[in-house]
């Protein structure tokens, strides 16, 4: 059933701590969220395994429970300096480290037969400028990497393909201040400044059913 029968869910997931750090921004995030509204949406969060197709088995299973309008899936990218909105999820697992459960795939598709890539159907670019606006260190991204993030992003979009009107995708967060302080010549943001460039992002989704035309491309 819906979190709630009288608003439509907003699907948030976050992962836990990986790759040796004893925390992740990404899951402080997206529970300081969980039952808040947001533009008549309640929020429901569910951290995913930093594990290679058991990510997916928890998010469809989420999907089929909750039913939501809108998914937004958030992971940790350390070493970016900027919130990433990401707009390209490609068919590949390449792991570059072994996940939580010792898995190391190369070069494996996500989903066997599946398109090369799918597109985000998140407004990025007015998200973009939305969170800018509010002085949030914000980039559109054009990789999500072939860790478990992509792993996800990719799988949600496959999932959503058949879904009429739920829109979804992915945003990848840097290292907390916290850690970055564990880090030395490592960026890293205020966990209170993520939540609140999250939540503007998710508003700006929910008031936006399609993008701006504005540049947000990269060299590379």
């Amino acid at each position: 059933m819906p979190t709630s029968p009288d608003l439509p869910t907003l699907l948030l997931t976050g992962f836990g701590p990986f790759g040796g750090h004893h925390a992740n921004p990404s899951q402080t995030v997206v529970r300081a969220l969980h039952g808040s509204v947001i533009d008549g949406h309640r929020v429901s969060a569910v951290e995913l395994p930093v594990v290679f197709g058991a990510a997916l088995t928890v998010l469809r299973q989420a999907l089929r429970r909750h039913r939501p309008a809108l998914v937004v899936c958030i992971g940790q990218a350390g070493g970016r300096a900027n919130i990433s909105l990401e707009r390209i999820a490609i068919n590949v697992d390449d792991a570059r480290i072994a996940d939580n459960a010792a898995a190391q795939p190369v070069d494996v598709p996500v989903i066997r037969c599946g398109p090369a890539a799918y597109f985000t159907s998140l407004p990025i670019k007015a998200m973009l400028q939305a969170m800018r606006a509010a002085d949030i260190p914000t980039e559109v991204s054009q990789s999500a990497g072939t860790f478990v993030c992509n792993h996800v992003f990719y799988g949600l979009m496959h999932a959503l393909r058949r879904r009429k009107g739920v829109r979804g995708g992915f945003i990848h967060i840097p290292f907390s201040s916290e850690q970055a302080a564990l880090h030395p010549g490592q960026p890293g943001l205020p966990v209170e400044t993520m939540i609140q460039g999250i939540r503007i992002g998710l508003h700006t989704a929910l008031q936006h059913t399609s993008d701006l035309a504005i540049t947000g491309g990269a060299e590379h």
